[in-house]
């Protein structure tokens, strides 16, 4: 604020002592009385979808064009994943997890078979665990589709978009043609798969992962090299490795930062220490890096889709699910015929699959980062407690950090580099 001098005081209000209307000088004199500092300024970045990705609200405090300081602000969903799966048998739960990282349900429904597998010491076949990294690594390519194109949307690049998201249609015409549904696909089963691919579903996954890459080419020649994309997101939001280890950052955001962990390298599952396959690792923890990393995984993802279908070809007419009728359904013709199989049947669905009492935690990677669930049992069909270890959230913390110092323009690239689905923030 400033100070009107003594003689303006005195004057008539609004009148300067010679009687024309008084203004407020435009330029104080340093050292003057009139000297004021910077005035700061609030301004609300969200809660709405553009820009913030989500029901994100951002507090900003500017001193012109530079942040001070950001607040991110959740609380805006209220799903309750956690505390409603505690009222649900464990199958029942797989809905819920399409619901928080909708971008890639298919790698949320996997992480919560295996947590409960590890709970209750199941062991799956070998065409199972197939099945579940062909369905991560297309949760990946979708998730980084999406980020993609709608990050180039937000530097101001229209047309990697299309050609994203016309990609991305691929797979979800294929994960429909596999689930009967695009986005909450409830795809596995403790114990198993819903359902086994279709007839002539390998072949259309082979024509993407012959085709992808070429699209992937086509981004990165529109990008790397771009003066402006490499304007706005070089040196931009970067973070240290000691920095991004600190803040507990796992996937693109920590391998940004030169950090190699990767759960699928460094804690395997699924066999995925039997694929040959790279992990990215930038250098400088910016902006770019991110999306080096996030060009590079799918290139990778696409190796691995590829060496997953020859595995698939190899296993035909293996069994999906496990054989203890106990933990899987039983097939519909059995248990209309069959009186032990109709009991099964009748068993799993009115009273659910009992865990034993104990304790279980399983990470797997994820596209945004480390998910995690933990499971607390009793003994019965139902979890005590659930809980998540969600990427999204995690990664969110750094996000003051990384704004702090940069210019209102840069928090829109920022944010979008951080790669969050409120979903799985506010659970």
């Amino acid at each position: 604020m400033t100070t009107r001098t003594l003689e303006m005081a005195l004057a008539t209000p609004g009148l300067d002592p010679s009687g024309r209307p008084a203004r407020l000088p435009l330029r104080p004199k340093k050292g003057s009385d009139d000297e004021f500092g910077a005035e700061h300024m609030l301004v609300n970045i969200g809660p709405q979808h553009p820009a913030t990705h989500g029901v994100l609200r951002l507090v900003l405090e500017l001193e012109g064009e530079t942040v001070k300081r950001c607040i991110p602000h959740v609380g805006y969903l209220h799903s309750g994943f956690e505390k409603l799966g505690e009222y649900r048998h464990y199958n029942q739960i797989i809905p819920l997890t399409d619901r928080t990282d909708y971008l890639s349900p298919m790698a949320n429904n996997v992480c919560l078979a295996l947590a409960a597998e590890k709970l209750m010491g199941i062991e799956i076949t070998e065409r199972c665990q197939v099945l579940r990294v062909i369905a991560c690594e297309m949760s990946r390519i979708i998730s980084h589709l999406v980020w993609l194109g709608t990050t180039g949307i937000d530097l101001g690049a229209f047309t990697p978009f299309l050609w994203s998201f016309y990609q991305r249609e691929r797979i979800y015409n294929l994960q429909e043609a596999w689930t009967g549904a695009r986005l909450t696909t409830s795809l596995t089963r403790i114990g198993g798969m819903m359902a086994d691919v279709p007839e002539g579903w390998e072949a259309g996954l082979r024509e993407f992962c012959r085709t992808f890459p070429d699209t992937l080419n086509e981004v990165d020649t529109m990008f790397t090299r771009n003066s402006i994309w490499c304007g706005r997101t070089q040196g931009v939001g970067a973070m240290t490795a000691a920095e991004a280890i600190n803040y507990s950052l796992s996937g693109p955001m920590l391998r940004a930062s030169g950090v190699a962990y990767d759960v699928r390298k460094d804690r395997p599952y699924l066999g995925y220490e039997s694929y040959d396959f790279d992990v990215p690792v930038g250098e400088y923890g910016d902006i770019y890096d991110r999306y080096r990393v996030r060009l590079e995984e799918m290139y990778q993802s696409n190796r691995i889709l590829e060496q997953a279908l020859d595995r698939l070809a190899r296993l035909a007419g293996a069994p999906v699910n496990t054989a203890d009728h106990r933990v899987i359904l039983p097939p519909k013709h059995r248990a209309m015929s069959d009186m032990e199989a109709m009991i099964h049947h009748f068993k799993q669905v009115m009273e659910g699959v009992a865990a034993p009492p104990g304790e279980a935690y399983l990470g797997i990677e994820n596209p945004k980062g480390e998910l995690g669930y933990y499971f607390v049992s009793d003994g019965t069909a139902k979890p005590v407690r659930w809980r998540i270890r969600p990427p999204s959230f995690i990664n969110l913390a750094c996000l003051p950090k990384l704004c702090e110092g940069a210019l209102l323009s840069d928090v829109i690239a920022i944010n979008a580099s951080v790669d969050i689905v409120m979903g799985e923030i506010d659970r």
